[in-house]
């Protein structure tokens, strides 16, 4: 059963005409979830530096608006935290389950993020059936033929893999795992072969955690590595987990990413939290923020370090308390969705904008001026905007691109489209929203008011729904009508 997931998104792509007049605002300003809302989406200041943000994201937490929301706004890749795992997609040999890694995946389209996948090969959770099976040439037929169908059904969908993860102890010595004792060293390179011939594409990395610093476990790595790359074993990127304790995260933690990326190869944080004693205090906070951007900081010097994933969305769904008792409060959200000053830490390390809140709507508003002459010339479109739409029972989340098709920068853009009956704008990101009736305007955030010839800038709105959930029909970009095809 193999393929990849199927696409259930719909694409309408709107011009916005070029002649703008300066609108008023009348209805109370909605913007980005309150707990971000004064900052540019963490996925849109990673773009600019060439990198993404990730998240472990977890299917059956979908239905959580507010996870989702989170989930759409903030991050540029998403990684199945357990979906894509053994025990997940062949519970039974040769019997495959892709509910949740399909959904993942899915996600992964409706919001054009990256999918990352993890992992192929695990000593942990691996169903009895493998780790029952003695004979040699059995488990390696068994694992490769696991590589093949996983990595295969998600090929050309997937930008990397975590091909083996765990597979060292800390002195640095192999983990004495069902694979290690039984088909010894080779098994990783044959794990990575098979990954290589499933997906010619996708990156392949070897993942493990204890390894940020520079000490006994990263070297046995990196030593794997360079051997892999000396004898044309199929690797290309390394993954640190970066499960940190706030105040403890390596002093080497640059130096260990640089000697990695200096042997040709990319590196990722893929698994980052920072947990401390629950519940928190105040200073301890403040340290997990600065400790939040030192990590961060530490990727962006290194410039085959392509980004950072955060192993979950919030405090109340991590993994943590429920492995290190008394311990938690490990990420940028705290379990009601609030950002912490790890998110602010987070954002300025990334050089995020802050959000222009809009005008207070107790205030009167600006008279726009003296209308536009009714006889002068039609103004000619010079914006493109795709409209991208993910729906469910009774909401949807839009996100929308628009791109200046002209010759001129275009400067304080806004745009007007009315909503079919029975939807409600609940939320919207990167830019000021409000609704009057059925009508909709976008202004444009604080650090995107002019886009420049041949640029582009993404903003996008979630909404309820009472059973239909078709897209708007006509665009208008301050009172000019806009085409759309």
């Amino acid at each position: 059963m193999n393929g990849t997931a199927p696409r259930r998104w719909s694409r309408v792509a709107a011009v916005l005409g070029s002649a703008l007049v300066a609108g008023s605002l009348l209805a109370p300003v909605l913007t980005a979830p309150a707990s971000a809302a004064d900052r540019e989406p963490l996925r849109d200041a990673a773009e600019r530096t060439g990198r993404t943000v990730g998240v472990a994201l977890a299917p059956h937490l979908l239905d959580d608006p507010a996870y989702r929301s989170v989930a759409e706004r903030e991050f540029s890749l998403v990684v199945a935290e357990n979906a894509m795992k053994w025990d997940s997609t062949e519970p039974n040999r040769g019997t495959f389950t892709w509910g949740g890694a399909d959904e993942v995946a899915q996600f992964a389209a409706d919001n054009d993020a990256e999918l990352y996948g993890h992992t192929l090969v695990w000593h942990s959770q691996l169903p009895s059936w493998v780790s029952a099976i003695t004979d040699p040439d059995d488990l390696r037929t068994a694992m490769t033929e696991h590589v093949s169908a996983v990595a295969g059904r998600y090929a050309g969908d997937v930008t990397a893999w975590d091909v083996v993860n765990e597979a060292f102890e800390g002195d640095g010595t192999r983990r004495r795992s069902v694979f290690q004792e039984r088909l010894g060293d080779g098994y990783i390179e044959d794990a990575f072969r098979a990954a290589r011939a499933a997906d010619p594409d996708a990156r392949l990395c070897i993942n493990d955690y204890s390894t940020d610093g520079i000490n006994a476990k990263s070297t046995a790595i990196y030593e794997l590595v360079r051997d892999f790359l000396a004898r044309g074993v199929p690797i290309d990127c390394v993954g640190f987990q970066s499960h940190l304790i706030v105040g403890q995260v390596p002093s080497s933690m640059e130096a260990n990413l640089r000697r990695f990326s200096d042997l040709g190869i990319d590196v990722r944080i893929t698994e980052l939290d920072i947990r401390t004693t629950t519940p928190p205090t105040p200073a301890a906070l403040e340290r997990q923020a600065a400790d939040y951007r030192t990590v961060v900081e530490a990727c962006l010097a290194v410039t085959r370090c392509d980004g950072v994933t955060l192993w979950g969305v919030s405090d109340a769904n991590s993994w943590i308390p429920g492995v290190f008792p008394g311990q938690g409060a490990a990420l940028l959200w705290d379990e009601d969705y609030a950002t912490k000053p790890a998110y602010t830490a987070v954002a300025d390390a990334l050089g995020a904008g802050t959000v222009d809140p809009g005008p207070d709507p107790t205030e009167e508003p600006t008279d726009p001026g003296p209308d536009p002459d009714p006889t002068g010339p039609p103004a000619t479109s010079t914006c493109e905007v795709a409209f991208t739409r993910h729906a469910w029972d009774t909401g949807f989340t839009a996100a929308l691109t628009f791109t200046n098709t002209g010759t001129e920068p275009l400067t304080g853009w806004s745009l007007t489209f009315d909503m079919p009956a029975g939807q409600s704008l609940t939320q919207g990101w990167s830019g000021t929203w409000s609704q009057t009736g059925r009508t909709v305007t976008v202004a444009a955030p604080a650090w995107a008011t002019d886009v420049a010839p041949g640029g582009s800038v993404s903003t996008g709105f979630n909404a309820s729904h009472s059973g239909d959930a078709s897209v708007p029909e006509t665009f208008e970009a301050n009172g000019v009508a806009c085409a759309v095809r």
